[in-house]
């Protein structure tokens, strides 16, 4: 079985050992009924910079089962470990063609993996490239302004998460994330993503990652088709008979949609085939960069620089009186902000930090929350807002150098990059430009609130000297595919929407997971082919 203790507190510089015997003690138990014990996840507590500690939770395996019930039944920081191990049900019933799934980020690549390890051979029609032209074709595009549409940021093996913090973190309390950790910890990623509560790959520890499970479901029977965008599906008698690529028409047993939030030209080929579609909230702002010591000394005090602290990071939030949010998002230590455009002539940046997270700023995002109420009700018109914004910036700019402003400029009205603290780390450069020109008035005049509301709370948020740069617009998908209990769409009873693109996942995390749950549910409807 084995138990999982919760909230124990250590001090700095504590070793796994020092933790598992606190634990230990603090229950009363003895060593010798101990048969296995490690730390599960540690978090630091720095809201008291003088008495900061990390609290950690412990795995423990004991040796006598009623031992661990007891201490469950009797102390709620004490939980039964869950495993990591997921058993499909899988159906008898058979149906001719493949399992094919349009798009190979985190949904769809978990996706794949799970039906390739029960005999499903996926076909994966991915829009981009593999993971190795994708990185060349990106960083092309940042050093010359030449966008290639099918690989970028957006689009290409891993999904947008592949150039960003690698973000393990998530809201949803579901133990196959368990299972994904695992997984990436065995493709290559660092083995601290399965103890820290705030896990992290960092974008170049992930691509090697993605390459590796890639090569895991092709050696069992999968197969991963890049540049090869879903161009059209044949919706027959309430089921997709078939679906069409550049490789031709090929019978389909089912399809599962993971094709992220930027993909707004599949949505609009599923829109024509007659599924339903739906605008959801999303967000809408612009990049922060400090530089990382000032993130650090906001937090930590004169702690900032102890080598036992991890890089600073954080998360606010702020409500204005009429009920609108602002909120920071995707926060990048020792990061850069990045060109991730994905359709010539728009603007869009968004963060990344490699693993060891070193680089002389952090960023993140802050963004304002809109809604179908600001935007309009149709399917796409979130899709439209979000381009309204991009396609201003780009003209503004003439191209694809950014808009930024200091944040003092940025509240005065009059842009400046004059006395920046900051270097601007935005690969295609930036230039002053009045963010109240590219966005709606709601939305600056929020910002502006929440900048004011996070200078209470952080010190480096009251530096005047802090870079904006614009716009950061794909934050979540503007749209939502409807689906059943059973995970697929009323129109078709074997059309599977799923991760973030569909509206059900927000990060790396929730999106695997969200890739899981559909492997699940079309193994419970149909046998490997």
């Amino acid at each position: 079985m084995a138990v999982i203790i919760s909230n124990i507190k250590a001090p700095v510089g504590s070793s796994s050992e020092e933790v598992v015997s606190a634990a230990v003690k603090q229950f009363h138990i003895p060593k010798s009924a101990v048969k296995s014990a490690d730390i599960y996840k540690t978090s630091l507590d720095a809201r008291k910079r003088e008495q900061m500690h990390f609290v950690h939770s412990v795995y423990l395996e004991l040796s006598d089962i009623s031992t661990e019930q007891k201490l469950c039944k009797k102390f709620s920081s004490c939980r039964p470990a869950v495993s990591a191990d997921i058993t499909p049900v899988i159906s008898k019933n058979k149906r001719s063609g493949r399992t094919v799934i349009a798009g190979f980020g985190p949904a769809g690549m978990f996706c794949a993996l799970m039906l390739a390890k029960y005999g499903y051979k996926p076909l994966v029609l991915e829009k981009g490239a593999d993971v190795d032209s994708r990185t060349e074709k990106t960083k092309h595009f940042w050093k010359t302004g030449e966008l290639d549409e099918q690989s970028n940021v957006q689009f290409g093996e891993g999904g947008a998460g592949t150039f960003s913090d690698g973000k393990l973190t998530t809201r949803i309390n579901d133990p196959k994330c368990r299972y994904v950790l695992e997984t990436f910890a065995r493709h290559g990623a660092d083995p601290s993503v399965l103890t820290k509560a705030k896990p992290h790959i960092g974008t170049d520890v992930l691509r090697n990652v993605v390459k590796s499970i890639r090569e895991e479901i092709t050696a069992l029977g999968g197969e991963i088709s890049f540049l090869t965008p879903l161009t059209g599906i044949d919706i027959h008698n309430g089921s997709v008979r078939s679906v069409k690529s550049e490789r031709g028409e090929e019978e389909c047993a089912a399809l599962v949609v993971a094709c992220g939030h930027s993909a707004g030209d599949t949505f609009r080929l599923l829109y024509s085939g007659g599924i339903l579609l739906e605008p959801k909230p999303f967000s809408v702002g612009a990049r922060i960069e400090h530089t990382r010591e000032a993130v650090d000394r906001s937090l930590y005090g004169r702690h900032a620089g102890d080598p036992l602290l991890p890089v600073g990071e954080y998360q606010l939030s702020h409500h204005t009186a009429e009920g609108r949010g602002v909120y920071t998002f995707c926060m990048c230590p020792g990061g850069v902000v990045v060109p991730a455009a994905s359709e010539k002539g728009g603007i869009v940046t968004n963060g990344m930090s490699e693993f060891a997270r070193d680089g002389r700023n952090s960023n993140a995002a802050v963004v304002v929350s809109v809604s179908p109420e600001d935007f309009g009700k149709k399917p796409f018109n979130g899709f439209d807002f979000a381009k309204s914004i991009e396609t201003a910036a780009f003209r503004a700019m003439n191209g694809y150098t950014a808009p930024a402003t200091t944040v003092g400029g940025f509240l005065s009205g009059q842009p400046t990059l004059k006395n920046a603290s900051v270097q601007p780390t935005y690969a295609c450069g930036v230039r002053e430009c009045e963010l109240r020109d590219i966005f709606p008035k709601f939305v600056t005049d929020t910002l502006a609130e929440g900048l004011g509301a996070f200078a209470k709370k952080m010190d480096c948020y009251g530096d005047m000297g802090a870079v904006l740069t614009a716009p950061e617009t794909r934050t979540s998908s503007p749209i939502r595919m409807p689906r059943s209990a059973e995970g697929v769409t009323a129109a078709a009873d074997n059309l599977y929407p799923c991760g973030e693109g569909a509206g059900y996942a927000g990060g790396i995390m929730s999106a695997a997971v969200d890739g899981i749950r559909a492997a699940l549910a079309v193994m419970a409807q149909y046998s490997p082919e």
